[in-house]
């Protein structure tokens, strides 16, 4: 395989290997835990967090219209994308934690070390960004101001919602779980299904690149295993911890759905709106899963608009 930071950036191979991607002048280290990020634009921060099995690849799309109003600060999780393929904690709730713990190493470095402006941050958030997203800014409440919301979920699944039968399969079968790790099953079929526009062949290779070695999947299958089985599940409680305020229903919020979307259904959006009827809703009738991908010419502006909106 072929390590793209070992690529030259005026290398012709690096567009071959990631069509599309920010070039590796705006590619940057956590010092402390190898968690990569791009770091684009100037302007409010603007925090990417993308969910499994994605990574920063995923932003490619809205970037070139976001970077020019925003500093556009784009992470790939832990274990996932061009950070760290760590071993994290077995238990799912450790997990969570670790990964929030990881979000507070990058937000210190970017304010300590990159000059980032402490508060005003806008996060936008996908699949599992948006529960680990959420959580951290309850954690540190007074750093984000606006969240932009994208096929995600934050409060346990609504009424009558059952998660897709292939998710339960490997969240609740070991044997499965395995043979999805050793194949890479899960995302070679995400970024076919995932999406209502094929992607291309080169873009498809972009984003199994990281995770084309055994070795570097872990984060995958665990993600999966850690999908909570119930609204007692200790992942729902990170996000409404005791003693919190709920200033979610105060924050400026932008709500993007692709309706196509196999896992993240119109019931799910249903409950957005029910608990946030101040946001600002735009449903995207022929996307999918992966909405940055399918409905990224009209997404991209809608998020701008809501972002001068708060200025």
């Amino acid at each position: 395989m072929i390590d793209p930071t070992a690529v030259p950036a005026h290398s012709s191979i690096f567009q071959q290997l990631l069509p599309g991607y920010p070039g590796r002048e705006h590619w940057r280290l956590v010092p402390a835990t190898d968690q990569h990020y791009l770091d684009l634009g100037a302007g409010d921060p603007l925090l990417f967090l993308h969910g499994n099995p994605t990574w920063s690849y995923a932003w490619r799309k809205l970037l070139p219209e976001l970077a020019p109003h925003a500093r556009c600060l784009v992470p790939d999780l832990p274990g996932l994308g061009l950070s760290h393929h760590l071993a994290l904690p077995p238990d799912p709730a450790a997990r969570n934690r670790a990964q929030l713990d990881h979000l507070d190493a990058l937000y210190h470095h970017l304010v300590h070390r990159e000059g980032v402006a402490p508060r005003g941050w806008t996060l936008v958030v996908h699949d599992w960004g948006g529960p680990l997203g959420v959580a951290w800014l309850r954690r540190n409440p007074g750093i984000v101001s606006a969240l932009v919301v994208l096929n995600t979920i934050a409060f346990p699944w609504p009424d009558g919602y059952r998660l897709p039968f292939h998710l339960r399969w490997i969240r609740d079968h070991r044997p499965v779980a395995a043979a999805v790790h050793a194949t890479n099953a899960f995302a070679r079929l995400t970024f076919r299904v995932g999406v209502t526009r094929p992607l291309s062949p080169a873009e498809r290779r972009a984003y199994l690149l990281p995770h084309v070695r055994r070795g570097n999947r872990r984060a995958i299958t665990e993600f999966i295993r850690a999908i909570p089985r119930g609204d007692t599940d200790e992942a729902w409680r990170l996000l409404e911890p005791p003693g919190t305020s709920d200033d979610l229903r105060r924050m400026p919020m932008f709500v993007g759905w692709g309706m196509r979307d196999p896992v993240f259904t119109p019931l799910v959006l249903a409950e957005w709106t029910r608990r946030h009827p101040h946001a600002v809703v735009h449903r995207y009738p022929g996307a999918g899963h992966l909405v940055m991908e399918d409905a990224a010419d009209e997404l991209g502006p809608h998020i701008c608009d809501f972002l001068r909106g708060q200025r």
